[in-house]
């Protein structure tokens, strides 16, 4: 990545400094945003140099491009089988589903495949030379064969759910050809499980002609459709594919949508398109900065953004395994034992809560959540399955077809009881980054309420005067144990969580004596000479992917190292499960990272994250295990984030766990909890400067990194009273809207918002030659 020039930084220094001490966004920084060239804007630095490109064919969908906006996705890679003759577009959606919970989500509710369009140039494909372009969020380039050249640009636009596709050939590739091949509509599980009794596929695709759109129509079972519409559109020497799906169930109204939004679109030249797709994304990057001098992990950091903007928005569905690119998996459908907390975990610090459907669905769909639990307990209690559709519902429950909630000491089936609760903890994130009270009394004090209800109907007093659980089952471990952590953890957050919660909502509940002699007659964690047990009966003896058993150190930060014996215990937990071989997938790495920077431990958090690289993580950043799931990539995005910033008790903890190769760090905006907005600049291995925007007037305390005599100041340069509370940390007293800067006694450093030097060249991402 080029280092930003000396122009750059004598034009801005002054212009941000000002700006940045006056409080707002930084003045250079909105104008560079209309400057259009790479030297004088910083995001726009480091997006160019996070592109993908591809020099060499990709041939699966970890290796190619990909588009999306949260609904309507495209991965882009070789035709299986023909290589040299055509290139896949693959057009899926993730609305798109079953409607039959007879079958359980894993079938009868499951994503369905839509299909996909083949470029079929005239001659043999024999080069490519593509770019993802990030900041555009728009691929590039030219596809060579031994008859000419087809020079394309392609998106999905960001709001009209439009893949747009303009390819200019030359001369002899003037005949190419768009082919649409409409996927059989069956839950792709059917390709790894055999299917219930009584499941069928849906009827084939109907493709038709209306008025020069093209339309597959897709009939389902259930009631209710799915149709994709294109058209082509020539001018001059281009041709422009438009494309859009659409879904309704019961009624069969999505040809209508489809027909209407293609014939919008395709009356517009793709430039015209194009203008408002890079619009959105230009604003998007915006909200916050990262520039770290480690030029391949900047580089995947970005391209998470990028990632998780295609696949997420409020209003869309939570996402699935895959996100909106539906590839052949066994798992068609959203999962709520990891893959979905971990996959929304970084839009919080990113500053990107516009992206929270995690908040949105709980809510949204909160009467499907006792329909979860047994009949018995629906009255006050809620659950998530395992899996469910994007509507929260999971249908008949069985291990081929999807898994229920189950009961504590009963099985089948298997009781897996905490889901909803850690689900919940991704929207408790969501109310202390923005510190939205709606958030609070609206959404996760009702929910987790009834979530923690489910556990107090089992929790029983032992003969050693504690109280205890049945069996549950730790995912993904194997077995069911009485006194399980993974739920013994979550109850406890759960508990400590309500009673702060009815305090600031001004809520007497007659459950907080509950929760009260919850958190002070619970049975301790089990545990043995190798730290956390999975349960009261099972030990932690064979390699396991998941850390269900550790969660009260992450993601809870219940167990924080507070205390040297509370330290060795988590140290010695960390330690014996990382050391099992044989079952370590990537998120291990990423959990492991997280855990490492609690402790500070910089060296070890970057060791993890380059075994998760080398091992795990796929030429375009995706992942794959039994199939394709984007959770991990995205949690390696946020175990950055922790090493960075940490803000979970109440304190702002600046470059916690930074290794020692990253001496120079710059972040700007980045979102804390407390709805704070920090921006902070660290050079030569010293942070030279700190500073908060305050959006709600919370309590402020900070740790600031800044060694010796400091400088405490307003947003107007003038000196703010603070109190020490420890060493290097201070309290300041903010209202909402008013900032705090923190440097070094007598210091007035550049408060240039600017990328930072890469150590070394690194390789991109993508299929570079």
């Amino acid at each position: 990545m080029p280092s930003p020039s000396r122009r750059t930084v004598l034009a801005t220094g002054s212009a941000v400094g000002g700006a940045l001490l006056a409080g707002g966004m930084p003045a250079q920084a909105r104008a560079a945003d209309h400057a259009d060239t790479s030297d004088s804007d910083p995001w726009r630095t480091v997006l160019d140099d996070a592109d993908l490109v591809w020099q060499r064919m990709p041939k699966t969908w970890y290796e190619g491009p990909y588009l999306g906006n949260g609904f309507l996705g495209s991965g882009i890679y070789a035709e299986p089988g023909a290589e040299t003759e055509a290139v896949r577009f693959n057009v899926q959606h993730s609305e798109v589903q079953d409607h039959r919970p007879e079958f359980g989500s894993l079938f009868g509710l499951a994503r369905l495949p839509i299909g996909w369009f083949t470029l079929e140039p005239v001659g043999a494909i024999t080069g490519l030379d593509w770019r993802l372009g990030l900041r555009d969020a728009e691929l590039t380039g030219t596809l060579t064969t031994d008859k000419g050249t087809l020079t394309l640009r392609a998106l999905v636009h960001n709001s009209r759910s439009v893949l747009a596709v303009e390819v200019t050939p030359s001369e002899g590739e003037r005949d190419f050809r768009w082919v649409f091949h409409p996927a059989d509509a069956i839950s792709p599980r059917a390709d790894f499980k055999p299917l219930p009794d009584g499941y069928q596929g849906n009827p084939p695709a109907e493709v038709a002609e209306h008025d020069g759109v093209s339309t597959a129509v897709q009939p389902l079972l259930s009631g209710g459709q799915h149709v994709t519409a294109w058209r082509e559109r020539t001018r001059g020497g281009t041709r422009c594919l438009y494309v859009h799906v659409a879904h309704s169930y019961p009624k069969s109204t999505a040809l209508g949508r489809a027909l209407t939004t293609v014939r919008g679109a395709s009356a517009l030249p793709y430039d015209r398109l194009a203008g408002t797709h890079r619009a959105w994304w230009h604003a998007y990057y915006r909200k916050s900065f990262l520039s770290l001098p480690d030029a391949r992990i900047q580089r995947f950091y970005w391209i998470q953004l990028y990632k998780t903007a295609s696949a997420a928005r409020r209003d869309a569905p939570v996402m699935a395994t895959s996100g909106p690119w539906l590839e052949s998996t066994p798992w068609p459908n959203t999962w709520w034992n990891l893959n979905v907390q971990l996959e929304y975990w970084l839009i919080h610090g990113s500053n990107h809560l516009e992206l929270d459907a995690v908040t949105r669905a709980l809510s949204e769909f909160r009467g499907n959540l006792s329909k979860e639990v047994s009949d018995r307990y629906r009255a006050d209690s809620l659950g998530i399955p395992r899996t469910t559709d994007p509507q929260l519902v999971n249908g008949a429950a069985g291990t081929l077809t999807g898994y229920g909630v189950g009961i504590p000491g009963q099985d089948p089936p298997t009781p897996e009881v905490g889901n909803l609760t850690w689900a919940l903890h991704n929207v408790w994130l969501s109310y202390r980054h923005t510190m939205d009270e709606s958030i609070l009394r609206d959404v996760l004090f009702p929910l987790l309420r009834k979530a923690i209800n489910y556990y107090l109907h089992f929790l029983e007093p032992g003969t050693d005067g504690k109280l205890h659980l049945p069996a549950t089952f730790s995912p993904e471990y194997g077995g069911n144990s009485r006194d399980c952590n993974y739920d013994l953890m979550l109850l406890t957050w759960g508990c400590r969580t309500l009673l702060e919660s009815a305090e600031l909502l001004g809520i007497k509940d007659a459950l907080a004596p509950r929760w009260r002699e919850v958190l002070a007659q619970r049975v301790p964690y089990p545990t043995d000479a190798n730290g956390f047990m999975i349960g009261a009966d099972i030990p932690f003896a064979k390699s396991h992917r998941h850390y269900s058993h550790l969660l009260a150190v992450y993601p809870l930060y219940e167990l924080t190292g507070r205390t040297p014996d509370e330290l060795a215990l988590i140290e010695k937990s960390l330690a014996h499960w990382v050391g099992f071989e044989g079952a370590l997938q990537g998120y291990t790495f990423t959990g492991a990272a997280s855990m490492s920077a609690l402790l500070g431990k910089g060296e070890d958090a970057l060791r993890y994250l380059g075994q998760l690289m080398t091992r795990f993580i796929q030429p375009n950043t995706m992942y794959k295990e039994s199939g394709p799931v984007i959770e991990t990539p995205l949690s390696a995005a946020q175990s950055l984030h922790d090493m960075v910033c940490q803000s979970w008790g109440g304190i702002v903890r600046v470059f916690p766990a930074l290794p020692a190769a990253w001496a120079d760090l710059t972040v700007h905006d980045f979102r804390t909890q407390g709805a704070f907005l920090l921006s902070a600049v660290r050079r030569g291995g010293v942070t030279r400067w700190v500073r908060l925007v305050s959006e709600a007037g919370a309590p402020c305390v900070v740790r600031h990194g800044i060694a010796g005599a400091i400088d405490v100041r307003d947003g107007r340069g003038r000196p703010l009273w603070y109190r020490a509370v420890s060493d290097g940390t201070i309290q300041v007293a903010l209202r909402k809207d008013e900032s705090v800067l923190i440097t070094a006694r007598g210091e007035r450093p550049d408060l240039t918002i600017a990328p930072v030097r890469p150590n070394a060249d690194a390789p991109r991402w993508g299929l570079p030659a």
